[in-house]
């Protein structure tokens, strides 16, 4: 059971040495644990839970953070989460922001096993394929819960999913839909196509483009988008295992779209796509 109130902790308490810890990979792996730091993303993960029980497993929190967010205490406790206060310095020993927010929380590795996703016939998925910045990981698995996605893969290829930068830009949008990791992209695509799932490829160079897509009703069915790398796209292996690539079209003078920006087009278009009656259709006579 929860203690009545949350327990002082000092800098030297094991606790917070392995709470420290794991902001490494190594150590997230072997503890399969992570840091989420903020209230946003502590509030989220007081709410989630797993079959294996809470997510929320620990929570630091220094005395002024503790009374402003009073109810995430409470919410924490009452998930059975371990309560400490900690003065600012352990908080900042422990997060690794340079303005620390006043609450870090300990949480259990929460990813999807592929097959539970393919299991529930998933309509809008986001296949990180090659994806190496935390930053962009997390921004479009927040694109891809905004847009209403069902599922997001990251293949073997792309950044851990429980970096703390990946987890602190998906602004908690990492407990609201089923992630799955590690999947090689040879597996990720030839499973969601026998799920009935459309693959298409995100490429700057792709040979059809997003308008004619959405103009010819094709984006209504059950889709999922490949990303590529930041700055190299995807590679041709990869864009073969696509059933078309496409591209979002630059009606301006801008040279490129950045991946989450170019993400976030692509996940509405199908979103907008697959609400439509009858698809996504032109309305627009000459």
């Amino acid at each position: 059971m929860p203690s009545a109130a949350p327990e002082p902790i000092s800098s030297r308490s094991p606790r917070v040495s392995a709470a420290r810890r794991l902001a490494k990979r190594n150590f997230r792996g072997k503890d399969r644990l992570f840091l989420a730091e903020g209230p946003q993303a502590v509030r989220e993960a007081a709410g989630h839970s797993t079959t294996a029980g809470a997510t929320l497993v620990e929570l630091f929190a220094t005395p002024d953070a503790a009374e402003r967010y009073a109810d995430i205490v409470g919410r924490a406790r009452a998930v059975g989460a371990r309560v400490h206060l900690a003065d600012e310095e352990v908080i900042a020993d422990i997060s690794t922001t340079v303005t620390p927010q006043g609450l870090v929380g300990v949480c259990r590795f929460l990813d999807t096993p592929f097959d539970e996703i393919l299991a529930g016939r998933p309509r809008l998925v986001a296949v990180l394929a090659h994806v190496r910045d935390p930053g962009n990981a997390g921004t479009v698995l927040r694109c891809a819960d905004a847009a209403g996605a069902e599922a997001v893969v990251l293949t073997d290829a792309s950044v851990d999913l429980y970096n703390p930068k990946a987890v602190r830009a998906s602004v908690g949008s990492l407990f609201h839909l089923p992630v799955a990791v590690g999947v090689p992209v040879e597996r990720a695509v030839a499973g969601l196509k026998q799920a009935g799932v459309r693959i298409l490829a995100a490429d700057g160079a792709g040979d059809r483009d997003l308008d004619d897509e959405l103009d010819q009703g094709t984006m209504g069915t059950p889709t999922a988008w490949v990303f590529g790398n930041e700055a190299w796209g995807l590679p041709e292996e990869t864009r073969a295992l696509a059933d078309a690539v496409v591209r979002v079209p630059i009606h301006g003078k801008a040279e490129s779209l950045n991946l989450a920006t170019a993400a976030a087009v692509c996940l509405y278009a199908s979103a907008r796509a697959q609400r439509a009656y009858g698809g996504c259709r032109s309305v627009t006579t000459g």
